[in-house]
């Protein structure tokens, strides 16, 4: 896809810190650098989000954040990750090439991830029924 940061790394076009590789799935370090081993995986076809991604390639690259993860976790002393994705202008995905951040833990680190978020006002039993698939 033209203009897309991804597909250019992808293609080598633009370099990356690779970290893990495979026929479907590229992991590498965000350039933000801004917590140790923030790590984006991505598809190697162009896939906008979750929403729109084939479900073959979406299993690839769930095996590899998994794959990475528990590498994180076995060999590189953390402790846990934090796994993130935003599909959609609405939940402020940024670059629209699907990916998914794992964020390295430790117990120590100090870091709070999970968002603040405001309670719903909608009772559990009105968010089922507007929810529920039939």
């Amino acid at each position: 896809m033209d203009n897309c940061i991804f597909c250019d790394i992808v293609s080598g076009k633009e370099p990356c810190y690779k970290i893990y590789e495979n026929e479907y799935a590229l992991a590498i370090l965000d350039i933000l650098n801004d917590c140790s081993g923030h790590t984006l995986v991505i598809p190697k076809k162009h896939y906008e989000s979750v929403l729109d991604c084939d479900k073959f390639y979406l299993e690839q690259v769930i095996l590899a954040v998994q794959t990475v993860s528990n590498h994180y976790v076995n060999n590189c002393g953390f402790d846990g990750v934090n796994i993130m994705n935003a599909s959609g202008d609405g939940s402020e995905q940024s670059i629209f090439h699907l990916h998914f951040h794992i964020l390295p833990r430790k117990k120590s680190d100090g870091m709070h991830t999970f968002p603040q978020l405001p309670k719903n006002e909608l009772s559990l039993k009105q968010m089922h029924k507007k929810l529920k698939m039939k």
